[in-house]
C-alpha cells in the first residue's frame, strides 16, 4: 500500500472554532447585516455555506452581493443574533419566550436544522389543549409540515378540552370544518361536536351565515332523536334555517330506517389483545379484549373460537389476521381466522400448508407472510405467503434463508422483513452459549436474504415493532439462565447500527406490543409470573410509565393497533 487517507474526526469543529473567533475580533470579516439596528459583522462565505437565502443573495448577482452593508428588516436582532451564533457554533438557544420568533426566522433564511428543532420544542415542551390550535395554525403558516400533522393530531385527539379554549373560537370557518370533517375527531358522541359548533357560531354574529356549511359537518344521524328534537331543533337560528331543517329530517329518516344510514361514525385506534397464556394456569386462554389508550378503557371483545397462544396477528388494510399458534393441548395450529369489527366475530379462512407456532406473521405488499415458528418442537424452515384476494396460501421461494431462526422477532418495514433471533437452535437443548444476535432481512420481491449488524445482546422471547422508521427489539431472556430482560435494542436501517434505549419499568418476556399515536405499548408478559401491566414508551423522552393495569396477567399474546368505529368498541362492552 502507497497510500492511505487519513481524516481528523476533530477538524469540521476546530474549523468552526476559528471562524467563530476571527468573528468575535472582526477579523476578516467582509460584509456587515444589519438588522433590528443592530450591526453583525461576518463572513459572506459561512452565511453562505449554512442559508441558501444568503448563499442565493451573495451567488447571484443581487445588489447586496456587492455591498459592504446589508439591510434585513424581516426579522429582529435577538433571533438574527441566535442563527448567525448558530451558523458560527452550530448550537442555538431556544425557550419558550423565542421560540416562534426564532423558527420564522429560520423559515425566512431556511436553515432547516434550527427550523425543525423548533418544531420538536413546540410540540414536545409548550403544546397543550390551550395553545395546540395557535400552534396548528403557525406551523400552517411556516410550511412545518410535520408540527401541522402533529398538531392536528393533538387537537383531534384532545377535541373535548380544545373545543373551549379561546384559541378555537378564533379559528376560519374553513379550519373549523377541517376538524369537524375528520373521522379521528376524539368526540365521545357527536352530541359534543353540536355544542362544539354551536360554540364557534355564537361568538360572532356574523357567523351565522356560516351556519348550513358547518351543520354538513355534524353527523346527525348519530345523534339521539331525543337530543335532535328537544335541543338541536330549539334552537332559533337552527329553526330559520330551511337547509338545517333539511339535514335534521334526512337525519329522522336515517334513525327510522337504520339500514339506509349514509353518517360514518367516527373512529379511533384502539390495541386488541388477543389469546395468550394466562388466568389462574399457564394454559392458552381465548380472551380477547381493546384498550382504548386515549381513555384508557379496556372492552372485552367476541373470544377466540378456540384457545390459542404463541399466534400470529396482523393488520392489513381493514382486517384483521391471526394465524398459527398453539392449542390447548399442546398441538400447533394451521388454522387462520380473521376478526370482523362490524359484527365483533370470528370467520375462518384457509389455513396454511404447515402447522406453526412461535412464527413471525407480518403483512407486505398487500399480502400476509407467515415465517419458520415450530411444529412438534420442530422447526419450520419455511415461508409461506397468503393472498387476501383469492383467499390461498402458498409456498414461497426463500435463497439463503438462515437455519434454525425459530425464536424470534420479526418485523416489517420499508417494504422488507426482519428477522432477529437464534441461529443455532441445537445450542440451546444443549445448554451451550447459542449466538442470538444475528439479524437477516427478506425481501419478498427477489426471495432473497441478507444479513446485517447483528444485535449486540440477547432477544430470546423477546417482541418486536416499528416506530419512526426504526425497529425495536423489546424484552426477553437470556438464553441459557433464563433472566428476564427490561432491555430496549433500537436498529436503524439506515445507518445499520443498533442503539440501546432507556430500559422498561418492569422485567418482561413474551410481551405483546403494538404502536399508537407514536408510542409503543407494551402489554403483560412474563417474569417469574403473567404480567398484568401495560407500558408506554415515549421515543422524544427516551421514557417508560406504567399506563394502566390489566385484570389478569397473561403473556404470549399477540396485539395490534386497530382503528373502529367508537360506537361498536363502546357497544361491544355493553353487549357483555
Amino acid at each position: 500500500m502507497d497510500k492511505i487517507v487519513f481524516m481528523e474526526k476533530t477538524h469540521p469543529n476546530k474549523v468552526l472554532e476559528g471562524l467563530h473567533r476571527l468573528r468575535l475580533n472582526n477579523s476578516f470579516c467582509d460584509v456587515i447585516i444589519c438588522c433590528g439596528g443592530k450591526d453583525f459583522p461576518c463572513h459572506r462565505n459561512v452565511l453562505a455555506s449554512f442559508s441558501p437565502y444568503f448563499e442565493a443573495m451573495f451567488t447571484t448577482g443581487m445588489v447586496e452581493s456587492r455591498e459592504h452593508k446589508v439591510n434585513i428588516n424581516e426579522v429582529e436582532s435577538e433571533e438574527f443574533g441566535l442563527l448567525v451564533n448558530f451558523a458560527y457554533t452550530s448550537t442555538v438557544d431556544i425557550s419558550t419566550a423565542n421560540v416562534q420568533a426564532l423558527l420564522a426566522a429560520a423559515n425566512l433564511f431556511n436553515v432547516t436544522a434550527v427550523k425543525e428543532a423548533c418544531s420538536r420544542f413546540l410540540e414536545h415542551h409548550i403544546m397543550d389543549e390551550q395553545n395546540c390550535v395557535g400552534i396548528h395554525l403557525f406551523a400552517e403558516t411556516h410550511s412545518c409540515k410535520t408540527l401541522e400533522q402533529h398538531s392536528m393530531d393533538y387537537i383531534l385527539d384532545h377535541f373535548g378540552d380544545v373545543y373551549q379554549q379561546e384559541e378555537y373560537l378564533s379559528v376560519s370557518v374553513d379550519k373549523l370544518m377541517e376538524i369537524l370533517a375528520s373521522d379521528d375527531l376524539n368526540a365521545p358522541k357527536e352530541e359534543m361536536v353540536f355544542e362544539a359548533a354551536m360554540l364557534w357560531l355564537n361568538k360572532c354574529p356574523t357567523r351565522r351565515q356560516s351556519l348550513e356549511k358547518v351543520f354538513e359537518f355534524i353527523r346527525l344521524p348519530l345523534i339521539s332523536p331525543s337530543y335532535l328534537h328537544d335541543v338541536i331543533e330549539s334552537v332559533d337560528v337552527v329553526q330559520e334555517s330551511q337547509g338545517c331543517q333539511r339535514l335534521i329530517s334526512e337525519a329522522k329518516n336515517q334513525n327510522l330506517l337504520p339500514s339506509c344510514h349514509t353518517a360514518q361514525p367516527r373512529s379511533s385506534t384502539v390495541i386488541l389483545m388477543v389469546g395468550g397464556d394466562g388466568g389462574y394456569c399457564t394454559e392458552a386462554i381465548d380472551i380477547v379484549e381493546s384498550y382504548d389508550p386515549l381513555t384508557n378503557q379496556r372492552k372485552i371483545l367476541a373470544p377466540l373460537p378456540k384457545p390459542l397462544s404463541s399466534h400470529g396477528l396482523v393488520v392489513l388494510g381493514t382486517k384483521v389476521y391471526l394465524a398459527g399458534g398453539k392449542f390447548h393441548d399442546g398441538s400447533d395450529s394451521r388454522e387462520m381466522w380473521r376478526y370482523d369489527t362490524s359484527h365483533d366475530s370470528w370467520l375462518q379462512m384457509a389455513s396454511m400448508n404447515e402447522a406453526r407456532s412461535d412464527l413471525g406473521l407480518v403483512t407486505v405488499g398487500g399480502y400476509v407472510f407467515a415465517i419458520s415458528g415450530f411444529q412438534d418442537d420442530l422447526d419450520v424452515e419455511s415461508v409461506e405467503r397468503y393472498n387476501p384476494t383469492n383467499n390461498t396460501w402458498q409456498l414461497v421461494e426463500s435463497v439463503g434463508m438462515p437455519e434454525h431462526h425459530n425464536i424470534c422477532s420479526v418485523v416489517a418495514l420499508d417494504g422488507l422483513i426482519y428477522i432477529i433471533g437464534l441461529e443455532e437452535l441445537e445450542a440451546l437443548f444443549q445448554l451451550q452459549t447459542p449466538n442470538w444476535r444475528k439479524v437477516h432481512k427478506y425481501n419478498p420481491e427477489t426471495s432473497v436474504w441478507k444479513e446485517v449488524a447483528p444485535l449486540q445482546g440477547s432477544c430470546y422471547n423477546s417482541t418486536a415493532c416499528t416506530l419512526k422508521g426504526k425497529i425495536y427489539i423489546i424484552g426477553g431472556e437470556t438464553t441459557v439462565d433464563c433472566f428476564t430482560l427490561d432491555k430496549v435494542h433500537c436498529y436503524n436501517p439506515k445507518t445499520n447500527q443498533w442503539t440501546m434505549c432507556a430500559p422498561m419499568k418492569k422485567r418482561r418476556c413474551k410481551p405483546g406490543v403494538a404502536v399508537v399515536g407514536g408510542m409503543i405499548y407494551i402489554i403483560g408478559g412474563q417474569k417469574d409470573r403473567f404480567q398484568c401491566t401495560i407500558e408506554r414508551y415515549c421515543e422524544q423522552m427516551d421514557s417508560w410509565e406504567i399506563v394502566e393495569h390489566m385484570g389478569t396477567g397473561r403473556s404470549d399474546l399477540s396485539c395490534v393497533a386497530l382503528r373502529v368505529r367508537k360506537d361498536l368498541h363502546v357497544q361491544a362492552a355493553d353487549d357483555r
